[in-house]
């Protein structure tokens, strides 16, 4: 279960604790922007501090670890590897699930902004189920341990051209945003 508290923590926070999966991971064919990694903190709804560290674990492979309070809270340390892409104006990354999830891949959209911010990008369940209904992507709704999500099958390929559609910019919902860690 830590692997899946990390994930929460790099935001792909569950919307009603449902999640899109996907059977592919990204390949590690592409580096991240040097700007993603580094430390990054930011506090939730109740006010508490997150920590963030991304570093680089392999050729274009990442390693996320999360922090709640302090860095120096060790119990609540999580770790898990990623990998990136970027395609059309977005980046995206995808971490694999444990297998009381599928073991199958989640994969988040996610922006540096100008104001040295990390803000990430979860997407949205129920438009992915109306897309699976209307045939524009392929998968099934699957049952999570916090209600159904969604497992879409589509290649990769495919999935990230109707992403980079325009008119499909309504499915990410911004879940989290990080700032630069200050040096002390």
């Amino acid at each position: 279960m830590k692997a899946w508290r990390a994930v929460v923590a790099l935001s792909f926070l569950l919307l009603g604790g449902c999640l899109v999966t996907f059977k592919d991971p990204i390949p590690a064919n592409e580096p991240a922007p040097m700007p993603l990694l580094g430390d990054w903190t930011r506090r939730d709804e109740w006010g508490e501090l997150h920590f963030l560290e991304i570093s680089r674990s392999g050729s274009n492979l990442y390693k996320a670890r999360t922090f709640e309070g302090s860095k120096d809270n060790l119990d609540d340390m999580d770790e898990f590897g990623f990998t990136v892409a970027h395609h059309g104006r977005r980046w995206y990354l995808s971490a694999g699930l444990p297998k009381n999830l599928g073991a199958n891949f989640a994969i988040a959209g996610f922006e540096l902004t100008t104001d040295n911010e990390l803000v990430v990008y979860n997407l949205d369940v129920e438009r992915i189920q109306q897309e699976l209904s209307q045939g524009s992507l392929q998968g099934q709704v699957v049952e999570m341990p916090e209600g159904d999500g969604v497992l879409v099958t589509s290649p990769l390929d495919s999935v990230f051209a109707w992403l980079d559609d325009p008119a499909n910019s309504d499915v990410f919902v911004e879940v989290a945003r990080y700032q630069r860690a200050s040096e002390e």
